[in-house]
């Protein structure tokens, strides 16, 4: 049997070193290429739309007819309240001389004044690829507050001010979310071990399968275009070791169980791994697939993160059923010291429910009142979503990040004292000889504040017509608006017309990530069901668990929104419910999993009833532990300075708690008492003729592999 084989490599005599030296040699590969992965990071990706959005053929078009338009534009504010002085005039002009060889093209246009004359605006394209455009951003920031007039307050804003603002704030963000992951880890385990040896072992096995991740991840990125960014790149490290160590602390667990009932530690291990390799895979594969459901998604962002994190589990699932138990074996029980499992196979039972006191008498609670556990759990459920009406989907530009920015600083003083979208009015591309008509068709839009002249391109072909909009970009208003004026200029016969911008792209954006929901909820839901099913060889009993893991999502927004909204970050990022659904239905039902199939395995022995409870006994402490580990790793991407990762971290989080102490420990459990032997249907397990009373089969002892 595969299962058999698989489990006698690294529990084996001579087996586990061969299966050690293989562990050093891909490490050894592949460390120098993880150390690349930063280098094929496109972080374009973040804020990309699908190539058939109308603001993504806008850009297209104003690239290829504009050449200027593919420079990220610069945007000098000056304010002083009370009105602008001379001294204030000579500055800008001033730095409209020095800002020339910054600009693409050479030329600064003449500085805008505001209608309440307390600002002026200088707007031009920086040239450059991205290092010399970095450079030169920081050189203008320190040009802005050079010699200054007291009182004249300044700020450097638009496309590339915030790209360069980014940087700084994500300069050194990997090598803090790696550290503060690795912490978050080694301290959880110490805590849930006490030994000073045995937290060290899962640690490092999480750290070697990053490595090999990162390092595969780097090659598809480098060789088959695989899309990689940023936030992949965060999300791969939590999840590597978030859902690894989760492996290793079911692993360890049942391996401490066994090492009771073997003398010889590899016949220990054979028997643990044999046993937790079913939930451990059907886990990683519940994950994995999960992910790579984001591939049916159009935003780019989204869509890249699916492989990513496939990748991310699968390394995890290698390192944690290989390397972990051969080096586990290697040591011998010393490394649980002081708490080490002795071979007592007369007492192992009474050991085992020694070390599950309390989840004994959890388990007595739900026994003794199932239908009472699991309405109350429900309602305690349906109750914490009602904190979803606290949020909203929608994050506006000057809330992205945790601080303040410069170019966030630069938005406000603009708002203060131009109309609205100014700073970031709608491009209107179009045919050159039905110029008139479009401008004409923009300015009798109702929203629209203002209508440029058209600027022709270099072959005649094309014009480029802004309109500032009368409402902020990022409101609804705004995009409203922009509806309306892509409904007013697509009706110019022979037009052409293109409507982009920022309030274009945030229309746009919202639009493909309702069409990505529709899409993606229900696959992996589906692909979730599918892989239960086959697991637990049942239908009743996938139906619950998704019922469960879906009542949770739900419950853990609700409790999010109570959460973000007291630290003011209520207003979600459009891509997070769609991620964070992803990991609460993928990563919670990973509880589920780890608690059935145990249930499963029980019921045949002891009965349906007695099979539950015992499984929710012997699981209770290591799934718990497993629960608040990932849900303490998903707490680290809070050490990134954008809201969106707080924002993920917090739902994620919460919802994992839940699920752990919540869904797994109480409402699962009481919900299959409740049901009864028809959880397993159409299973053998669902009829009368029960297979309790048999006695548990011995384990035969590894060769000598």
């Amino acid at each position: 049997m595969f299962r058999h084989r698989l489990a006698g490599l690294p529990s084996g005599r001579r087996s586990k070193y061969a299966l050690l030296v293989f562990w050093l040699i891909v490490i050894a590969a592949a460390g120098p290429l993880a150390l690349k992965l930063t280098e094929v990071q496109d972080n374009d990706t973040l804020g990309a739309l699908p190539a058939g959005a109308e603001h993504s053929r806008a850009a297209q078009r104003a690239e290829a007819a504009f050449p200027d338009s593919r420079a990220p534009l610069a945007i000098a504010v000056y304010v002083r309240d009370g009105g602008l002085t001379d001294a204030d005039r000579a500055k800008v002009d001033a730095d409209r001389a020095a800002f020339t060889p910054y600009a693409d093209g050479g030329q600064v246009p003449a500085a805008v004044p505001s209608e309440d004359g307390q600002a002026l605006l200088l707007s031009f394209p920086v040239a450059g690829d991205d290092e010399r455009r970095g450079t030169a951003v920081t050189e203008l920031k320190d040009r802005l507050t050079a010699g200054a007039p007291t009182g004249l307050r300044t700020a450097l804003t638009g496309p590339a001010a915030a790209e360069n603002d980014v940087f700084d704030a994500f300069g050194g963000m990997d090598t803090a979310l790696l550290l503060a992951t690795a912490a978050t880890v080694a301290l959880l385990l110490l805590i849930t071990y006490r030994s000073p040896v045995l937290w060290l072992i899962p640690l490092l096995t999480a750290a070697f399968a990053n490595q090999l991740a990162s390092a595969v991840v780097y090659l598809l990125a480098r060789y088959a275009g695989l899309a990689v960014d940023f936030q992949s790149q965060s999300i791969l490290t939590v999840l590597v070791f978030g859902v690894g160590v989760d492996y290793a602390l079911l692993l360890i667990a049942r391996y401490r169980e066994e090492l009771r009932r073997h003398a010889d530690r590899h016949a220990a291990m054979a028997v643990a791994l044999r046993r937790s390799l079913g939930a451990i895979g059907a886990s990683a594969a519940t994950v994995a697939i999960g992910l790579l459901c984001l591939l049916a998604a159009q935003l780019p962002s989204t869509r890249g993160l699916g492989p990513v994190g496939a990748i991310g589990i699968v390394a995890a699932l290698l390192a944690m059923t290989t390397l972990l138990p051969a080096v586990l074996v290697l040591f011998g029980r010393w490394l649980f010291w002081p708490f080490v499992p002795r071979y007592a196979p007369d007492v192992a039972g009474a050991d085992v429910a020694a070390d599950h006191r309390v989840w004994r008498g959890i388990a007595g609670l739900v026994g003794r009142r199932p239908r009472t556990v699991w309405i109350g759990t429900a309602a305690a459920l349906v109750a914490l979503s009602f904190g979803i009406g606290n949020l909203s989907v929608g994050l506006p530009g000057e809330e992205t990040f945790t601080r303040e920015v410069g170019s966030i600083t630069g938005q406000r003083m603009i708002a203060a004292h131009y109309p609205s979208g100014t700073v970031a009015p709608a491009d209107i591309l179009a045919t050159a000889d039905r110029a008139d008509q479009v401008v004409a068709a923009a300015r009798a839009v109702p929203g629209v504040a203002e209508v440029g002249a058209p600027e022709r391109s270099p072959d005649g072909r094309w014009v480029r017509i802004g309109a500032v909009l009368a409402d902020t970009p990022d409101s609804d208003a705004a995009l409203e608006t922009v509806d309306r004026l892509r409904t007013a200029v697509h009706a110019v016969p022979g037009a052409q017309a293109l409507v982009g911008g920022d309030s274009a792209y945030l229309l746009d954006e919202e639009r493909t990530v309702d069409r990505d929901n529709r899409r993606v909820v229900p696959l992996v839901l589906a692909v979730v069901f599918v892989i239960l099913t086959v697991l637990l060889r049942a239908l009743v009993a996938p139906l619950l668990l998704l019922a469960s893991v879906v009542l949770s999502y739900l419950a853990a927004l609700g409790a999010a929104g109570l959460i973000l909204d007291a630290m003011g970050h209520a207003k979600l990022f459009v891509g997070i419910p769609l991620q964070t659904f992803l990991f609460l239905v993928a990563l919670g039902v990973d509880y589920t999993i780890f608690l059935t199939t145990r249930a499963r395995e029980e019921a045949v022995l002891l009965g349906h009833r007695q099979g539950v409870l015992h499984a929710l006994t012997v699981t209770g402490g290591v799934i718990t532990s497993a629960g608040v580990v990932l849900a303490a790793t998903f707490g680290a991407l809070s050490v990134l300075p954008l809201v969106p990762s707080v924002q993920s971290a917090v739902i994620v989080g919460v919802g994992v708690l839940l699920d752990t102490f919540l869904v797994r420990s109480l409402l699962v459990p009481a919900l299959a008492l409740e049901v009864g032997r028809r959880t397993w249907w159409p299973s053998a397990l669902a009829r009368p003729a029960s297979l309790a009373g048999r006695r548990r089969p011995a384990e035969p002892v590894p060769a000598n592999s």
